[in-house]
């Protein structure tokens, strides 16, 4: 019947909503946020649907008609052959590099990157996937970031931040790699412990048939240095497949 089928629609949605920001890393929640958003949206269209059912299932049995479909199959939108592409991102891990348990479902990959001689802390290396269409545009994120590092002079870490566009295996990849004093952005475990100490940001946004894949490495700018012969070969080997 239509109204049943309308319930079980609505039920199925506030099913996906059935979860909590504060299981999230704060880094994370306005990503979720942006889903809830998305997925509450969606109701309105399917609570129509109910009411219109309802209606229609009070009329005659008798007093209705199946009219025959002739609408033309419309091709596949992009967004459509996105959303049904095949693949995977995949990569390899530099040796040295310390896989850990990502500390939230927006997290595809978390790396723990050893510090260097001299350092009191270690780098982190994040890896976000908020879904297709989800994240927003690699611009934006760069400019987020930026925003991140704060100079020790008071200038404006955008005039000092190096933004590049490359291809790599056939994907689009937007990085920016900027020094300065990290703020933590919204995420506590990559904060550093003395907010004056002098940090590197290397970041990636990466274009994929499933969407975009967001890397994120912050550390003390010595360990992000020890590293970076390794994260360059790392983005080097993004591939999807």
């Amino acid at each position: 019947m239509p109204q049943a089928f309308a319930f079980r629609a609505i039920g199925a949605l506030l099913d996906s909503l059935h979860f909590k920001l504060e299981h999230y890393p704060v880094d994370d929640r306005l990503r979720v946020a942006d889903v809830l958003r998305l997925n509450l949206s969606m109701l309105k269209p399917l609570i129509s649907l109910c009411a219109v059912a309802v209606i229609c299932g009070g009329c005659s049995k008798n007093s209705g008609t199946v009219e025959q479909n002739t609408t033309a199959a419309r091709p596949a939108s992009s967004s459509s052959r996105a959303q049904n592409a095949t693949g995977e991102l995949r990569y390899e891990v530099p040796e040295g590099w310390i896989t850990e348990k990502p500390t939230s479902d927006m997290r595809a990959a978390q790396y723990k990157l050893p510090k260097a001689a001299g350092d009191n802390e270690d780098a982190l290396l994040v890896v976000y996937y908020f879904g297709q269409g989800q994240g927003g545009p690699a611009d934006a994120n760069i400019d987020r970031w930026i925003n991140q590092m704060k100079q020790p002079d008071g200038r404006p870490s955008k005039e000092r931040a190096r933004r590049e566009a490359l291809t790599v295996n056939g994907l689009q990849v937007n990085t920016v790699d900027v020094l300065g004093n990290y703020s933590g952005g919204m995420s506590p475990d990559s904060a550093p412990a003395d907010k004056s100490s002098m940090f590197r940001l290397r970041a990636a946004v990466i274009d994929t048939p499933k969407g975009s894949y967001f890397v994120k490495l912050t550390g003390p700018a010595k360990t992000v240095a020890y590293w970076d012969h390794a994260y360059t070969d790392y983005l080097k080997s993004f591939e999807f497949r």
